[in-house]
């Protein structure tokens, strides 16, 4: 299996919990490091560079999503966050923050595990162009770089992926678990944050172009269209 000698790091969390998804990984030859803050957990990233991460945001010494923010400055590594909200805000905010998958307390340890394996799973290094560019983009791999219409657009690790891979693939229509599969690499994610990160897509992009290309297939999926006409706004 491609996650075998693959490692984690917990960010913080219950103690009990971290021992049985240690128990958990194990058995399937993925190795957990554990870190029990923030500060901690950011020195191990550092040292250790692991392949998967995480994050509980409730943590002692930090704000979870700036844990995840220092992280996000230099990779694009996995990230599970693990939240107590009733509601979907934290969820929201940190996928916005640019975290890969969310789960919320109290915690199922065998789903959990499910969604680390699935994110080692993802592809990271798929042959691609080193630069995508039409009329709209220029989507730079190397540099992690993306220009609309000539003006340098920030995107968080996800949303570069989706950029890309519509940008990849433009006049295909690409439904909601193709998506999955191609941007996130796994089927487990709701179908629903496809929907969400194409309307974060279409915000940034927004901001500083005329048009909007990602064309919304009604029952199907999205497809890339550079040069459709964006429609006002209601």
């Amino acid at each position: 299996m491609r996650h075998q000698g693959s490692r984690a790091l917990a960010i913080g969390g219950d103690p009990a919990e971290q021992g049985s998804l240690l128990r958990l990984l194990a058995a399937s030859e993925i190795e957990l490091i554990r870190a029990p803050d923030g500060g901690g957990g950011l020195k191990v990233f550092y040292a250790e560079r692991p392949d998967v991460i995480v994050l509980d945001l409730e943590l002692e010494d930090a704000d979870g999503l700036d844990v995840l923010a220092r992280i996000r400055e230099l990779s694009d590594v996995p990230v599970v966050l693990v939240t107590a909200a009733v509601d979907g805000g934290d969820r929201v905010r940190g996928l916005r923050a640019g975290a890969d998958d969310c789960v919320s307390r109290p915690l199922d340890l065998a789903e959990l595990q499910a969604r680390i394996e699935a994110l080692l799973r993802r592809p990271r290094a798929e042959p691609s162009p080193e630069v995508i560019e039409d009329e709209f983009v220029h989507i730079d791999h190397v540099r992690h770089r993306v220009e609309v219409l000539g003006v340098e657009v920030a995107l968080t690790p996800t949303e570069f992926r989706m950029l890309a891979t519509f940008a990849g693939n433009p006049g295909r229509v690409l439904g909601h678990g193709q998506l999955l599969e191609m941007v996130w690499g796994n089927g487990l994610r709701e179908r629903d944050e496809v929907k969400l990160y194409v309307s974060y897509l279409r915000r940034k992009l927004g901001e500083v172009a005329q048009v909007d290309p990602v064309e919304t297939v009604r029952g199907v999926g999205y497809r890339y269209q550079p040069h459709r006409v964006r429609q006002p706004i209601k």
